[in-house]
């Protein structure tokens, strides 16, 4: 009974099941784009760009920065006064005491005179100096140099520690031993009084050096300052670029261009920098503000930009003579230096989250 069973269900006949009509067809470019979400191609400089935009903080700061740069430039071009003028001084005669410690939007007796008589004078928009000179041109200039003396040293670090770090990295061995010691011994050492005594001693050394050459329009303290920062602040780039060259010498593209003959030199240009190219932009960036108040202290302290040029740093250490009557020459410097170097660092820090690839994963 068991087998016929069996027997009869297998020969008895399958229901047909009719399946429903079902379009094979090639989806379209409308139905592939509503089915599949795809990210458009990119590279990694335009996706770290899409992130730094992203990012309001910084983007605001950029253009602070963007805005006090121009100002710099720009500003003393169409500025009535010059940061070196006198106003109340004229030759043959003594000078006039109402053009000295004018107050913001203030005119002196001799201007208001003129201006009775009918002639526009452009306001002193923070007033004047004790040697009545116009202070908002010098705040300008004072601007200027602080952020050209950022700019020029920052570079100096990046080359000498680019340099540096890459020979150290890429070397290894003996060489790697002996340049990280020198990098050590520079780090142990107090920073502020290194940099004091080094620019009192080197200012006092190519003080006379300079005379009757290009260098001595700019002086021998930014000289100096400059000098300074290339012996002692290279260290951090060139640590940050040693690490960096470390852990890409192992990479294969590395090992395959030496296998096939190539250079140290070759290696290190076409190679290990290109890839360090976001890490040593970020450092860049927030070495700039490291060096724009380190020469403004330095010329609050008298190390910094020779007189009549004025820095931010010498500013504000002029206004402590009339700090009690005049407290706004002090705050007006105070606040230019701390918007700089806070926009800088905030720009910076964008940067970083931005293009460096450890934070984005």
């Amino acid at each position: 009974m068991g087998k016929k069973n069996k027997t009869s269900e297998k020969e008895r006949p399958q229901e047909v099941v009719n399946a429903p009509d079902i379009d094979f067809s090639p989806a379209d470019a409308s139905e592939k784009e509503y089915m599949v979400k795809m990210r458009p191609q990119t590279t990694a400089f335009a996706d770290g760009m899409r992130r730094l935009r992203k990012n309001k903080v910084a983007m605001v700061s950029f253009w602070v920065i963007v805005i006090i740069t121009l100002s710099a430039l720009f500003i003393p071009i169409i500025w009535p006064y010059k940061y070196e003028a006198m106003l109340g001084m004229t030759p043959g005669k003594p000078m006039d005491p109402s053009f000295q410690n004018l107050k913001p939007m203030a005119y002196s007796t001799t201007e208001l005179q003129r201006m009775e008589e009918g002639e526009k004078i452009f306001p002193h928009l923070f007033g004047t100096d004790s040697s009545g000179r116009d202070y908002f041109i010098r705040v300008i200039y004072g601007t200027r140099i602080s952020l050209a003396v950022g700019f020029f040293a920052s570079l100096i670090v990046l080359i000498i520690g680019l340099l540096v770090g890459a020979i150290s990295g890429y070397a290894g061995g003996k060489v790697d031993l002996i340049i990280m010691r020198i990098v050590d011994i520079i780090y142990s050492l107090p920073d502020m009084l290194m940099v004091i005594l080094l620019a009192t001693v080197l200012k006092q050394a190519i003080g006379d050096s300079l005379e009757g050459t290009v260098l001595a329009k700019i002086g021998s303290n930014i000289i100096s300052l400059f000098i300074v920062f290339a012996l002692l602040y290279w260290v951090s780039m060139a640590r940050l670029v040693r690490g960096q060259i470390l852990s890409l010498r192992e990479q294969e593209y590395v090992l395959a261009a030496q296998a096939a003959g190539a250079s140290a030199g070759w290696v290190i240009r076409k190679h290990l920098i290109p890839n360090c190219v976001s890490v040593i932009v970020i450092s860049t960036a927030l070495q700039i503000p490291s060096a724009i108040f380190t020469e403004s202290y330095l010329s609050f302290l008298g190390l910094g930009v020779n007189a009549p040029m004025p820095s931010l740093g010498s500013l504000a250490s002029d206004a402590l003579n009339g700090i009690t009557s005049y407290p706004y020459r002090l705050v007006i410097p105070a606040i230019v230096i701390s918007l700089i170097v806070l926009s800088l660092n905030l720009f910076g820090d964008g940067l970083r989250d931005a293009f460096d690839p450890k934070l984005n994963g």
